[in-house]
């Protein structure tokens, strides 16, 4: 029985210290893994991307604005008086004047119906220069009226190409801060998921060497629990 209690007792041991050994270089194995997952998340958080202000390259584009004041005028500050039609007028009445005179001498009429001719023929002609006077300066306000819706269009079709180059340039800043801040962030998530995968199989690593550690020690053990037997054993047999 002494000798089956120490066969049995060295095989323990023998056991144990092969269990032992398989553990120990598993811990060392699992605890290597360990220090370079930690090595390869250091130098990611080390070359780590900097965190960029998307709004660096905004601009004042305020210079943009121009005074169109330049482009305005008053379209009713030169207009004239129609003198051409009052001149016209005078010129008439000194021809029809100086007929009736060449007509009344030529005649023999009295002066009486010399000067009565002149007047009819002054009333009509002055009928003829008042409308023709009116024509005119309708004429002139009207250009005047067209002058200035035209300037008024001119400058509204400048203000409004203004406004669209200013929202323009506004949005493009804006879209060249988004895609910045967009491209960070994504790169910042790619980041994120390859420093989490790696922290797992950091913790996974550091449980599996705890784990071969418990096992070294049970290994231990139970060379601890073989050499006991084959002690008892020789007591038994000696006493024997």
């Amino acid at each position: 029985m002494a000798v089956v209690a120490a066969i049995a007792g060295a095989a323990v041991i023998g056991g144990g210290l092969i269990s032992a050994h398989q553990e120990k270089q598993a811990a060392k194995g699992f605890s290597n893994d360990a220090k370079g997952r930690a090595a390869e998340i250091r130098h990611i958080e080390e070359t780590r991307q900097a965190v960029p202000n998307p709004y660096a390259n905004f601009e004042d584009v305020s210079s943009m604005a121009e005074d169109l004041s330049g482009m305005m005028s008053n379209p009713y500050l030169n207009l004239g008086v129609a003198t051409q039609a009052a001149e016209f007028q005078a010129e008439e009445a000194d021809i029809a004047l100086a007929n009736t005179l060449d007509t009344l001498r030529s005649t023999g009429a009295s002066a009486g119906g010399a000067t009565a001719l002149a007047r009819a023929a002054l009333e009509s002609k002055r009928g003829v220069s008042a409308s023709i006077e009116k024509q005119e300066a309708d004429n002139a306000k009207m250009a005047a009226r067209g002058e200035e819706v035209l300037q008024s269009a001119k400058v509204g079709e400048a203000q409004r190409l203004q406004t669209i180059q200013m929202s323009e340039a506004q949005r493009m800043q804006l879209a060249e801060a988004q895609g910045i801040d967009y491209q960070f962030k994504g790169e910042e998530d790619r980041t994120m998921q390859q420093l989490n995968r790696l922290s797992g199989q950091q913790a996974q690593s550091e449980a599996n060497r705890a784990q071969a550690k418990s096992n070294q020690n049970a290994a231990y053990g139970g060379i601890a629990s073989g050499i006991a037997s084959i002690a008892t054993a020789g007591i038994g047999g000696g006493v024997g």
